[in-house]
């Protein structure tokens, strides 16, 4: 072979291999291209035309290439084929369902009922799910000593559709910017739906659907809530935030009015009738709907006959109703600062179910015979009817019980004039107040635990204006209410959880507390001398009521109070019974509150409906109800909580010159939180607004700490803020620290 053919041959191999090395590097190159498109939209499927164009691959040949290297990949099993042609990136970990809980600073974590740990999904892993959906989480390969990684690949149930914010008008569309800071994306609102909002209002907002190729979400504007800042505005939208209605729908209120709520005889005749007892009623001073009343008679053998009577809402609660209905979709009343959104409409809260004096009305009762030491001798559930004599709150019934004296004063009584009650019932209110304390000593050496936590309370003026902050105080009137009450859910839960075979029952529940919680607790007590015992269920018990007894009157006694509050389960309703831990109570319903609670009424129709010889009816149904029961009690208590909260920023607003002392009550790596010792208000002191040094968070120390001057504070340390701005809208109370008192 001459030079000139062995040189051509040459230049043809090294030709073919250069293609060869190139049509491989080609290879490569798209292979990566294929995992940087799945991988960056796990949850979605592409076909290969989407994946050309995002890869831009415009040229036949590499279009082939492409289609030949998903084949590959799909037989390699290296990507998933959803449907025909259409591809997706493969699970890289294990597949879970969990509930989306966003965080201030925008990352989630996945809780997973069956993990120990919650999986950590940052910002860009999202994939658009929300705070409180329900999604399908991946967890990546694990590292070392971290917790699990993850990404949410599939939202399975969103949690809600509406948002609160604030309009930010365009000439042609608007955006409403969320008030929750969970809520990290904007809302576009069309021109046709916007409707009569205007720029800077605060609205109630629907997403209607989020287009795949869209930034944010499409919206309709469904609700003016008004001008931010405004007090009827910001109520509101507690309300809206959480899905809570403000005012009755009015085919509700025209159905309610018309029942007939008169006493008819013949149903007075189905029932034991009580009218002719010593009865009364104990409530707040400003309560207008009256759940229960107490009777009292001293029996021949000396023994006492004592009536719990339950205002009897099934009577006039009619299954399949439009009421029925809207009580169940509510399931509780709202308490708010300012007002109370009631389960049922005032004809049946405040008049026909509300057991005012002088007035007959219809009861389910717990009737029982107790010795002197407060046992129960004998008991009796049905239905009755009653005639209240005497109504009292709480502080003239505390007044009876100081003074052992029926005159009450001026200064106490809620009729604007002084009254005298009969010596009858000064022994009545006395004898249950003696009883009850006999009742709570055996519950405390049970292994009860006692939660007496401050209440903030506010004095209005009659512009919903904070005039002063004062703390409500459970006193003896208070805990002999909350004695009979106890009795009655005990007795009457326990005479349907004791029947065999097993009967269908709602009762609430209270499971022991985590371990670890518990760990952690110990650990925060103890940097005020404190410590708890946690050798078995009753050391817990009994280290924790004297801890919450050591606690009172000290500054750590709120942060205490919460936090060992946390460090508890969720009380709740179900069908399967386990007892109630908080309570030490083996069997425990909810009977004696039907007018603002929902469960209270499927107690009363279940015991009734067995009084009657009645067969078990299927859980399944009672427990969907009972869940639905304690969401709507979990969006109702945080409801309470942001409208307290709101009130005292609103109080706060008229203090910012004032300097207070407060107790550091958490600590976070952007900042701590100060609650203000002499009025329970809780703000955030910003690090970076901390200027006489670099602070840094140390999570083991629950403390931040100078770098130059290692200068530390502390959980439960005692500071000195002032109020360095107030955000109604946001719900914001930020504070200036000014260091530590002197000693």
């Amino acid at each position: 072979m001459d030079y000139n053919s062995y040189f051509s041959m040459q230049i043809k191999n090294l030709m073919s291999k250069k293609k060869k090395r190139a049509k491989s590097h080609k290879r490569n190159e798209i292979t990566k291209g294929i995992f940087s498109v799945l991988e960056k939209e796990p949850s979605k499927s592409f076909n290969y035309k989407q994946i050309a164009s995002k890869l831009e691959l415009l040229d036949t040949e590499n279009r082939n290439l492409l289609i030949r290297r998903l084949g590959e990949l799909r037989n390699e099993k290296r990507i998933l084929e959803n449907a025909r042609g259409k591809y997706q990136a493969m699970s890289n970990g294990t597949c879970y369902q969990g509930k989306v809980d966003i965080t201030a600073r925008g990352n989630a974590y996945v809780v997973v009922d069956e993990l120990d740990s919650d999986i950590f999904v940052p910002y860009n892993r999202l994939n658009r799910a929300f705070h409180g959906d329900i999604v399908e989480v991946d967890i990546f390969k694990k590292k070392s000593s971290k917790k699990p990684e993850g990404e949410i690949k599939r939202i399975l149930e969103r949690k809600k559709k509406r948002f609160v914010g604030i309009v930010d008008l365009q000439k042609t569309f608007a955006f409403v910017r969320p008030t929750d800071i969970r809520m990290y994306t904007d809302i576009f609102i069309p021109l046709e739906n916007i409707g009569k909002a205007k720029n800077g209002e605060k609205v109630l907002v629907e997403i209607m659907e989020w287009p795949d190729k869209a930034e944010s979400p499409n919206g309709k504007i469904i609700e003016i809530l008004g001008k931010p800042g405004d007090h009827h505005t910001e109520i509101h939208a507690i309300l809206a935030e959480y899905g809570l209605p403000s005012a009755f729908p009015d085919e509700v209120e025209i159905y309610a009015n018309s029942l007939d709520t008169s006493i008819k005889q013949e149903e007075v005749l189905k029932r034991k009738d009580l009218r002719e007892f010593l009865t009364f009623t104990i409530d707040p001073r400003d309560a207008k709907d009256f759940d229960d009343a107490l009777s009292f008679e001293v029996l021949d053998n000396g023994n006492f006959s004592i009536g719990i009577h339950i205002a009897d809402v099934s009577h006039y609660l009619k299954p399949d109703s439009i009421l029925e209905q809207e009580a169940y979709e509510r399931a509780t009343s709202v308490y708010l600062v300012d007002r109370v959104v009631p389960m049922l409409p005032e004809i049946l809260s405040n008049n026909a179910c509300s057991l005012r004096p002088h007035e007959d009305k219809y009861t389910f009762s717990a009737i029982f015979e107790m010795d002197v030491t407060g046992s129960v001798k004998n008991q009796w559930f049905g239905r009755t009817v009653i005639n209240s004599n005497e109504r009292f709150a709480y502080e003239e019934a505390q007044y009876i019980i100081e003074t052992g004296k029926g005159s009450i004063p001026e200064s106490v009584s809620i009729r604007n004039k002084a009254y005298s009650v009969n010596e009858e019932t000064v022994n009545a209110i006395n004898t249950l107040n003696s009883l009850a304390k006999k009742m709570r000593s055996r519950r405390m050496d049970s292994g009860a635990i006692s939660f007496d936590k401050v209440e903030v309370k506010f004095n209005l003026n009659s512009k919903n204006e904070p005039e002063g902050v004062y703390f409500k105080e459970a006193k003896d009137s208070n805990k002999l209410i909350e004695e009979f009450m106890l009795l009655a859910n005990r007795k009457v839960a326990a005479f349907i959880g004791k029947q065999k075979p097993t009967k269908t029952f709602v009762y609430r529940i209270h499971d022991q507390p985590d371990e670890e919680k518990l760990l952690a607790l110990n650990s925060i007590i103890s940097r005020f001398g404190h410590k708890l015992n946690l050798k078995d269920k009753k050391a817990v018990s009994s280290s924790l009521n004297k801890l919450l007894e050591d606690v009172k009157g000290k500054k750590e006694q709120n942060l205490v109070d919460t936090l060992a509050i946390r460090s508890m389960s969720k009380a709740i309703y179900s069908t399967n019974n386990i007892g109630h831990y908080g309570l030490a109570f083996d069997f425990y319903s909810h009977f004696t509150s039907p007018i603002r609670r929902y469960p209270d009424v499927m107690v009363h129709r279940l015991l009734q409906h067995y009084l009657e010889g009645g067969k078990s009816p299927s859980s399944e149904i009672y427990e969907e109800m009972c869940k639905h029961s304690s969401d709507m009690e979990i969006l109702a208590s945080s409801a309470e909580r942001d409208s307290i909260k709101y009130m005292q920023i609103k109080f706060m607003q008229d203090h910012k010159d004032q300097e207070f002392k407060g107790v550091i009550s958490g600590v976070t790596e952007w900042g701590i939180y100060v609650e203000i010792i002499e009025n329970k208000c809780e703000g955030m002191v910003r690090i970076r607004d901390i200027k006489d040094d670099y602070y840094t968070f140390d999570e083991r120390e629950y403390a931040i700490i100078g770098e130059r001057t290692h200068k530390k504070y502390q959980l439960g340390d005692i500071v000195v803020v002032m109020v360095k701005s107030t955000d109604l809208v946001k719900r914001h109370l930020d504070f200036s620290l000014l260091g530590k008192p002197e000693e």
